[in-house]
């Protein structure tokens, strides 16, 4: 399955995605707390997908931008409590983020917008 890169400052939904991802065949390379160790994280390791929070030290929004201008192909799957994010949401859209998965997080949803995204142009 996919190689994929999860970042969120809160240990424990990454612990939620990590398990959810894992146990849909997945294989997380990293985790990353913020926007900008997910950005050198992606460097060295490359993966098929990013999931990033939106609300981090580092703005989410701004580290889609980096990753969009350091790979263009990057697919990146954006993470947020849409009711409270949503001008955020947007523009993460706007920045290349190709998914939207909203908190508390669907175990299901999570897998099906992740596999969504990874399909996309193959």
């Amino acid at each position: 399955m996919a190689r994929i890169l999860i970042c969120d400052d809160a240990a424990f939904m990454r612990m939620t995605i990590r398990e959810t991802l894992e146990n849909a065949g997945h294989e997380i390379i990293g985790e990353a707390e913020d926007g900008n160790s997910a950005i050198e994280i992606y460097k060295k390791s490359k993966p098929d997908l990013v999931t990033m929070d939106i609300l981090m030290k580092t703005s989410g929004v701004e580290a889609v931008k980096k990753l969009k201008d350091l790979d263009p192909n990057a697919k990146i799957v954006m993470v947020s409590i849409l009711d409270e994010q949503e001008a955020e949401v947007i523009e993460a859209v706007r920045s290349g983020a190709e998914g939207i998965v909203t908190k508390p997080i669907k175990r299901e949803m999570l897998t099906a917008e992740v596999n969504r995204v990874l399909r996309k142009g193959k």
